[in-house]
């Protein structure tokens, strides 16, 4: 793929962006395909270097403030018609609520998401301070000259302290994913403004 057809597909999967961000978008990987052919690349290997189309489009999404797509898509290419206008305030009792309700539910398991990784680490830290009392308790029972129970209660904290160890670490596994998950809904919700209009 030469540089001519790379910023075309990539012009291409850029639609639905602002023009003026798919221009500047487009210079700078021009710049950077010239730059590599300047230090003595081939036109089609500084482009294979840059990686697939694909790839530097979900990039450029990643990027891209999602608050910004929804305000280019919603502005149009045209003014809203009188009728047009009408019928948004005529049917705003039926899709208001709607919108109202799907944004309370995606809210909602937003917050419930982060409150369940909370309550894995408040768990951890519920074991780490019951075993530290296990500690202070086999301590009490070895001082009142009962040898069981304070074995009892250092195997129970030691049992306390690995639980907390092992979901100390899920727990750290389990905000890395949210949050991994959180970036992949909002690149696909992303990904419904982008690249989908053929550009003029």
């Amino acid at each position: 793929m030469n540089k001519q057809d790379f910023l075309a597909a990539l012009e291409e999967g850029l639609a639905g962006l602002p023009r003026d961000e798919i221009d500047g978008r487009l210079a700078f990987y021009g710049e950077m395909i010239d730059d590599r052919v300047e230090d003595g690349l081939s036109e089609e290997e500084a482009v294979e270097g840059i990686g697939p189309v694909k790839d530097v489009v979900a990039q450029i999404t990643s990027e891209i403030p999602l608050t910004k797509l929804v305000r280019e898509r919603v502005r149009g290419k045209r003014a809203l018609k009188g009728w047009e206008i009408a019928l948004i305030v005529i049917g705003s009792p039926v899709w208001a609520p709607l919108l109202l309700s799907l944004l309370a539910v995606i809210f909602t398991l937003y917050i419930v998401l982060w409150v369940l990784v909370a309550v894995l680490y408040v768990v951890a830290a519920s074991f780490a301070v019951s075993a530290v009392g296990c500690a202070a308790g086999a301590a009490v029972q070895f001082a009142q000259g009962q040898p069981a129970g304070g074995f009892l209660m250092i195997g129970t904290g030691l049992f306390l302290a690995g639980l907390s160890i092992l979901l100390f670490k899920l727990s750290v596994v389990s905000t890395k994913g949210a949050a991994r998950l959180l970036k992949k809904i909002i690149t696909g919700i992303k990904s419904l403004f982008i690249g989908k209009e053929k550009t003029k």
